[in-house]
């Protein structure tokens, strides 16, 4: 059996779109129960509304403090009975205390082969350090940035003539099939929702 997805995104939602189409397609099991953003900016929130798909804007700025704006995020993920929180280009860190309440139950993916190149600006570091190699991961989320158990990867050769632009359009090439190919896995190993 498939999960109830609830998708966090901050932008464009490129990898949202292509779990939606997963799902709406039947390639995957799970359904999308919501779509929430924490930029009430973020285009991906109007796609996901195009696809009719719950959508919700939990804007960070609008609370005092990371308590009230995760219980809020908690509380509206359990009320659409999400049992799977899919990061798809996510830019918040969650709290330890976060992480704790929803334990194996938020992957993410990062665009680079963990455990190198956590954090951001991947590509470009990748490309500094003149790596041969380079990808995607999909990992369970715990309290240490991009540190969770990896779940899967995929990987890219790095061209002497990539760049930045060319490195990050051949990886998310590569985010598309690899999430679909984690969520299929998941499903299949729980076999329950």
């Amino acid at each position: 059996m498939g999960y109830n997805l609830g998708i966090l995104i901050s932008g464009n939602g490129s990898n949202m779109l292509n779990i939606i189409e997963a799902s709406k397609k039947k390639i995957i099991k799970s359904k999308i129960a919501t779509v929430i953003s924490n930029n009430p900016r973020a285009l991906g929130i109007k796609e996901a509304s195009k696809k009719g798909i719950d959508v919700k804007i939990i804007n960070q700025n609008k609370y005092s403090n990371i308590d009230d704006f995760e219980n809020s995020l908690s509380q509206y993920l359990l009320k659409k009975r999400v049992n799977l929180i899919c990061l798809a280009g996510f830019m918040k860190v969650l709290s330890k205390d976060f992480v704790k309440k929803w334990k194996n139950k938020i992957i993410n993916i990062h665009p680079s082969l963990l455990p190198s190149f956590k954090g951001l600006n991947t590509h470009d570091r990748a490309i500094r350090q003149g790596v041969k190699f380079s990808g995607c991961t999909v990992h369970f989320v715990n309290e240490k940035l991009d540190s969770g158990k990896i779940i899967d990867q995929e990987i890219v050769k790095v061209l002497k003539s990539d760049n930045v632009y060319s490195l990050q359009k051949k990886i998310l090439m590569k985010e598309h099939k690899l999430y679909i190919r984690v969520l299929k896995s998941l499903e299949m190993k729980n076999g329950k929702i």
